[in-house]
């Protein structure tokens, strides 16, 4: 009978050791998702920084609050004193802010600068670190490798690229490579000579691609992450159309294309993306400009939302946002032409919950802020307009 009685107990207890592990095993296969997704949901505040042409109006980089759940903002405040740093970016850390110098003199030689700047998590205000050359004149771009070691900027009017290693402190070394571009367009007023435009790398680190405006290509390098240099890829260029300036571009989610907007063209051209040989076709483009404008224009920023479903410009003349959708192949649709409540709209921004487009309108000293429909892609304006001296560049740091 106590014998009985034991294995009665051993066995309760072994029922009820398996019950309790299989709801531990439930909960947890409920709370892994929910914790993945809390990961990955995407933070209520932020701070936008800007960056500016300098003159009367602007000391150099600005900043203000954006809270995504109300779509609300507050007013711009200086956060750190830079000359023209037009073009900026964060670290993937959010420690570091990284600032182009778009001035043709640097220190008596034909160049402009690159500022590493410390940000403060609780005042957002900007610490000067270093400056370094830029090597070449007027550099207007600026963006990371995917390793966040080394920093890539591109020279208009010098018509170079060069890469440069970021130290442990956030400072900027001397640059581990130098390309000069060479050769010239059909429009000998705007294409004389190389302005190289943009400058960004591909999704596995392989390849950095170089819009140039003087020379109607895309140029191609191979990326060597560890040492920070650049080597022409084979073939070291795709041609868009002649004449058409392409300024800036964006990879499709997909990996399969690049979108490119062709500032002096008016136009997005479409390339194919050949990821394992780094070389592109082109394929396509569809008007940015409305066929009836008559002015001058100069397109200028192109961006596509994380879904990969929408892909926007921007239209200095006009003044408008074109919105287009992308088809199952790839291809760009004119959803509409959306006015920018200002004058030359040289950078907008999506912000990181996809909901709000910010504009920064250079001419007309403010940031205009529209809703997105995440579903059509449709802008509507909030009503909401930032005063902010001469706009170039808007990037978004979680608080």
């Amino acid at each position: 009978m106590k014998s009985s009685r034991l294995r009665n107990l051993f066995a309760k207890r072994t029922f009820m050791s398996r019950t309790l592990a299989v709801v531990a095993l439930a909960l947890a296969t409920m709370l892994v998702p929910l914790s993945a997704q809390a990961a990955a949901k995407p933070a209520r505040n932020y701070r936008v920084y800007v960056g500016t042409y300098t003159g009367p109006e602007s000391k150099g980089i600005y900043s203000f609050h954006f809270d995504a759940a109300s779509g609300k903002t507050t007013a711009l405040e200086l956060a750190g004193e830079s000359t023209n740093p037009s073009f900026v970016a964060i670290d993937a850390a959010h420690r570091f802010l990284y600032a182009v110098n778009e001035v043709g003199d640097y220190k008596g030689e034909k160049s402009g600068g690159v500022s590493a700047f410390a940000i403060d998590a609780k005042t957002g205000k900007l610490t000067f670190l270093n400056e370094v050359s830029s090597h070449g004149a007027d550099p207007c771009h600026l963006s990371f490798d995917k390793t966040g070691k080394h920093l890539l900027v591109a020279n208009y009017t010098g018509g170079s690229v060069a890469v440069f290693p970021i130290l442990a402190d956030g400072r900027l070394g001397e640059a581990s490579s130098v390309i000069q571009h060479t050769g010239h367009g059909p429009n000998a007023e705007r294409q004389e000579a190389p302005h190289a435009h943009e400058i960004q790398v591909s999704s596995d680190n392989h390849y950095a691609v170089v819009a140039d405006l003087g020379l109607d290509g895309l140029l191609v390098y191979q990326l060597d992450s560890a040492k920070g240099t650049l080597v022409a890829n084979d073939p070291p260029m795709e041609k868009g159309e002649p004449g058409a300036g392409p300024r800036h571009f964006v990879f499709d989610r997909s990996g399969k294309f690049v979108y490119t907007l062709n500032e002096m063209g008016g136009n997005v051209t479409r390339f194919a993306w050949d990821g394992r040989t780094g070389t592109l076709k082109k394929l396509d483009s569809v008007a940015s400009v409305a066929a009836d404008y008559r002015g001058h224009n100069d397109s200028a920023e192109i961006a596509i939302d994380t879904a990969g479903k929408h892909v926007y410009a921007s239209n200095r003349g006009p003044d408008d946002i074109a919105v287009f959708a992308v088809d199952a192949k790839g291809a760009l649709q004119l959803v509409e032409r959306v006015p920018t409540k200002g004058k030359a709209p040289r950078h907008f921004a999506l912000d990181p919950t996809g909901k709000f487009l910010f504009v920064g309108n250079q001419e007309s000293n403010n940031i205009a802020v529209f809703r997105v429909d995440p579903r059509t892609g449709r802008l509507t304006d909030t009503g909401q307009v930032i005063a902010a001296p001469a706009p170039v560049c808007i990037v978004f740091v979680p608080e």
